[in-house]
């Protein structure tokens, strides 16, 4: 099937980006990886000796960079529906995280430790409709918020991705409801004509 033209440009875009290069280069597997990078110099997410979950991992990036920035303690587990490469040192759970066998799965592999940090950097796949597509990021941000709300620590931290438009508000309310301090983000690896930000909540309020 031939390429529409907003595709083929999209596929150029993607390979002369500088932040693909970039992870080719230095063995990760996402560009997204840039994004969590610059997001934990300046807001310090990941400390060595943290228990962190990594919802929608596929295709792993953001769990490569956290296990390295955990060291040699803490627990990382990356679900997905998607199976993908096993990454030394994390625990990969395939399933629906919303499942209460996927829950009870974490919890055992953790061995019921507490949770510091719950990250999210799932989309949903690009219908082109815009209003859509906005309903589906605004439900996975909220299925994201609730397995945050379900597992974290008192004080722990959630990190998500959402796309700004409606119902950008208010999930942006019910995260400030649940946590003390909330920041929105948009690092520089984001592309600029993007409406991607991230939503970084500290001081969760169990």
């Amino acid at each position: 099937m031939a390429r529409t033209k907003s595709s083929t440009q999209w596929m150029q875009e993607h390979f002369d980006d500088e932040y693909v290069k970039m992870a080719k280069a230095q063995g990760y597997r996402s560009r997204a990886v840039f994004k969590l990078k610059e997001m934990n110099e300046k807001d310090k997410l990941i400390k060595a000796g943290m228990n962190i979950v990594d919802l929608g991992a596929a295709p792993g990036g953001w769990s490569q960079l956290a296990r390295q920035l955990l060291g040699s303690e803490g627990r990382l587990v990356a679900l997905d529906i998607l199976p993908f490469e096993p990454i030394d040192g994390v625990d990969m759970i395939v399933g629906d995280f919303r499942e209460e066998s996927v829950l009870n799965e974490l919890y055992a592999v953790l061995n019921h430790a507490p949770i510091h940090l719950v990250m999210s950097d799932i989309a949903p796949n690009m219908s082109g409709n815009k209003s859509t597509d906005q309903a589906r990021v605004i439900y996975l941000s909220e299925l994201a918020l609730d397995m945050a709300k379900t597992v974290l620590t008192k004080n722990g931290t959630f990190l998500v991705k959402i796309f700004q438009g409606e119902g950008f508000e208010a999930f942006h309310k019910d995260v400030q409801q649940a946590f003390t301090t909330v920041i929105i983000r948009k690092p520089k690896a984001s592309r600029p004509r993007s409406n991607e930000v991230y939503i970084l909540a500290k001081g969760f309020k169990l």
